[in-house]
C-alpha cells in the first residue's frame, strides 16, 4: 500500500479515474452492493427527518452523500449504525449489509446485542472531530487497539503489532511512538488518522465517514483524502458525507445530493459535478467560494436583483488603522524548551479593508490573532491600533478601548452561555460600553438582529435552539453592538455548510460596506480567503512567508510553500476537460 502522506492530486485524480471506469466495466456486469437501503425513512415525532431514501455502496467504492446542515445526511449515518437518536421512529423496506463471509445481514432486525456485534466489525465509523471522539484519558495504541479486543480478531501478543500496523497503513509516521501518545499530543491531522485506523481495526467491509476533513487545513485534508483513496483501492466501501463538494471531485465515484431529509439526484461525480440536473446541486455549485466568485454574491436568490459588487480594489491611500511592526511571542514548553508561535511578524491594515490571514494548522495564524486583539503581550515588538500604541497599554486602559476590536469565533456555541437568551448574549456588550437604559438597549438589540438578518422573535431564544448559521449570525451582531472599527475573524465558516457560509461571507461583506469595517479573516480555506479578502499574508512556523494582493498571491506565488498550499487545494473539474 502507497504511503498515505506521498500521494498527490494526480494519484487522487486517477483514483476517481480509476473508479469511473470501475462504474463503467460494472454497468453490464452484476454487481453485489456492500450495502443497501431501500425506502428508508427516520422520523422525530412529527418531523421527517429522512424520507424514502434509497442507495447502494458498492465495494471499492466511494459514494458522497452531500447537502447542507439539517438535510439529513447525519442521521441517515448514524441510522446505517444502529444510533438514529433518542425518540427516532425508523422504517425501511431494506437496510442489507454483506459481511465477510459474504452472508447477508438484515440491519433493520438487530438488537442493541447484535449492533455491538456489527459495529467495528462490519461497519467503521468516522466522524469529524477526532479530539472529542477519541477518550482523552485513554492511549491512542489502546483506543485503535478496541475492536480487534472486542471482536477477539487477533491473539494477544499481536494486538500491539497489529496496531502499528494499523497507524502506519493511514500514513502515521512512527507508529511505536504515536501509540504511546494520548489524543491531545497530536496535531489535528494525526487524530484525525488515529481514528480511521480505530475504525479499520475491525476490518469492517464498509467505512461510515461523517464530515471527516471540515476543520482540517488543506494539506491535512489532502493526505486524510489520501487514506481513503488507498482504502478505497483496497476493496473498502465507504459513504462520505461531507458539504464539501471540492473535496467531493477529488476522491468519490458517485454522489447522491440531499436535501430536506430526501435524495433529490444522483450520479458518476463528474456528471453531476459539470451537468447538475437538480436546481438545488446547482446553487449548492454556485455557492462555493473562489476567486472567480470575488465581487459577487454566493447567496443570491433568484428573484433578486444583483446587487452591487463590493470593492475589490480599495484605496491603498486609505487610514491605516491597524500596524504590526515586528512582533514575536514564544510559548514555554514543561521542559523549559521555547516554541515561537509568532516570529517577527509585520503587516498593516487600512480602513475598510480585509486582510486574509492563511496557513496549515500550528502556523501561528490563532496566536497573531490573540495578538492584534490584545488577549496576548507580545514578547518583542508593537501594535498600533488607530495610530496608538496598542500592544504595551496598561490593562484597564486596554479594557476601555477594547470595544473598538472585536472579535467572532469559529465556534459561538462554545463562546455562548447555554443558560443565556439571545437577547442577554447581545446585550452583554451593550451593558458595558453603553450607559442606555433597558428600553433603549431593547431597541438596539432589534437593530442589530435585523442587521445580520434575523427575527428579533428569536431574541427569547437560548443557543441550542438556533442552527449553526443563526448561532453565527448573533455573534456577529454581539461583536456588532459596540460599533467596533475592526473584526477579527478566526474561522468563522469553517464549521458551516456550504450555503450557510455563503450566506455569512455575503453579509460579513455586505456589512463591510455599510459599515466600514476593516476585517482581519483568518481561515485554513483558500477558496473562502480567495473569495473575501483584498489582501493576503501566508504564515508558516509563525512567520508570513508571503504577502500580497489577491491575485498577486494565488497568480503568482514567490514561496514554494505558497505553492504547496494552493497544489493541496480541492478543485471542482473544469467544463474544459469534459469529455
Amino acid at each position: 500500500m502507497a504511503d498515505a502522506l506521498t500521494l498527490g492530486k494526480a494519484d487522487l485524480s486517477r483514483v476517481v479515474a480509476a473508479g469511473s471506469e470501475r462504474h463503467s466495466a460494472g454497468a453490464t456486469a452484476k454487481r453485489t452492493p456492500v450495502l443497501h437501503v431501500e425506502g428508508l425513512n427516520v422520523s422525530f415525532g412529527l418531523v421527517e427527518a429522512v424520507r424514502n431514501v434509497s442507495l447502494d455502496v458498492f465495494p471499492g467504492e466511494v459514494l458522497a452523500l452531500v447537502g447542507e446542515s439539517g438535510s439529513g445526511k447525519s442521521v441517515t449515518a448514524r441510522t446505517l449504525v444502529g444510533l438514529p437518536g433518542k425518540g427516532a421512529y425508523v422504517e425501511a423496506g431494506a437496510i442489507s449489509l454483506h459481511d465477510h463471509t459474504g452472508s447477508l445481514l438484515d440491519l433493520r432486525s438487530q438488537n442493541s446485542g447484535g449492533w455491538r456485534r456489527i459495529r467495528g466489525r462490519h461497519i467503521g465509523l468516522v466522524l469529524q472531530d477526532a479530539l472529542s471522539s477519541l477518550d482523552p484519558l485513554r492511549k491512542i495504541g489502546l483506543e485503535v487497539a478496541e475492536p480487534i479486543t472486542t471482536h477477539g480478531l487477533f491473539p494477544r501478543t499481536q494486538i500491539a503489532d497489529r496496531v502499528n500496523t494499523l497507524l502506519t497503513s493511514v500514513g502515521i509516521p512512527d507508529p511505536q511512538h504515536r501509540a504511546a501518545q494520548y489524543p491531545h499530543e497530536l496535531s489535528g491531522g494525526l487524530r484525525q488518522r488515529a481514528l480511521i485506523a480505530s475504525a479499520l481495526a475491525g476490518e469492517p467491509k464498509l467505512l461510515i465517514a461523517d464530515e471527516p476533513t471540515t476543520a482540517l487545513d488543506v494539506t491535512l485534508q489532502r493526505q486524510v483524502l489520501a487514506v481513503f483513496a488507498d482504502l478505497a483501492r483496497a476493496g473498502h466501501a465507504i459513504l462520505l458525507i461531507t458539504h464539501d463538494l471540492a473535496v467531493v471531485a477529488q476522491i468519490a465515484d458517485r454522489i447522491a445530493v440531499m436535501r430536506s431529509g430526501e435524495i433529490v439526484e444522483t450520479g458518476y461525480t463528474r456528471n453531476i459535478l459539470l451537468n447538475p440536473c437538480h436546481p438545488y446541486t446547482r446553487s449548492l455549485l454556485a455557492a462555493i467560494p473562489s476567486g472567480a466568485t470575488r465581487g459577487q454574491r454566493l447567496s443570491l436568490k433568484h428573484d433578486a436583483p444583483i446587487p452591487k459588487p463590493h470593492d475589490t480594489n480599495p484605496d491603498a491611500s486609505g487610514k491605516k488603522l491597524l500596524e504590526v511592526r515586528g512582533v514575536s511571542l514564544a510559548y514555554k514548553y514543561p521542559d523549559g524548551s521555547l516554541l515561537k508561535a509568532v516570529d517577527d511578524v509585520s503587516l498593516d491594515l487600512r480602513d475598510g479593508e480585509t486582510l486574509g490571514i492563511v496557513g496549515e494548522s500550528g502556523s501561528g495564524k490563532t496566536t497573531l490573532g490573540k495578538l492584534i486583539l490584545g488577549l496576548r503581550r507580545p514578547d518583542d515588538g508593537d501594535i498600533l491600533f488607530q495610530a496608538q500604541l496598542w500592544s504595551a497599554l496598561p490593562d484597564s486602559e486596554r479594557r476601555s478601548r477594547r470595544a473598538h476590536i472585536q472579535t467572532i469565533t469559529q465556534d459561538p456555541l462554545g463562546s455562548f452561555d447555554p443558560r443565556f437568551t439571545v437577547e442577554r448574549i447581545i446585550s452583554q456588550p451593550l451593558r458595558v460600553w453603553s450607559k442606555s437604559d433597558g428600553a433603549a438597549r431593547r431597541h438596539r438589540i432589534t437593530e442589530l438582529l435585523n442587521l445580520v438578518g434575523l427575527d428579533p422573535a428569536l431574541a427569547r431564544r437560548r443557543p441550542a435552539e438556533l442552527s449553526g448559521g443563526q448561532r453565527q449570525r448573533v455573534s456577529i451582531a454581539q461583536a456588532l453592538a459596540s460599533n467596533p472599527a475592526l473584526l477579527v475573524c478566526d474561522e468563522p465558516v469553517s464549521a458551516l455548510d456550504v450555503t450557510t457560509q455563503a450566506q455569512i461571507l455575503d453579509l460579513l461583506t455586505d456589512l463591510q460596506q455599510r459599515l466600514g469595517l476593516a476585517m482581519i479573516f483568518i481561515s485554513h480555506d483558500l477558496g473562502v480567503v480567495q473569495h473575501i479578502s483584498h489582501r493576503i499574508a501566508v504564515m508558516k512556523d509563525g512567520v508570513i512567508v508571503e504577502s500580497g494582493s489577491v491575485q498577486h498571491v494565488f497568480d503568482a506565488p514567490r514561496s514554494e510553500y505558497t505553492r504547496k498550499l494552493l497544489n493541496a487545494l480541492p478543485r471542482l473539474p473544469s467544463p474544459s476537460n469534459r469529455k
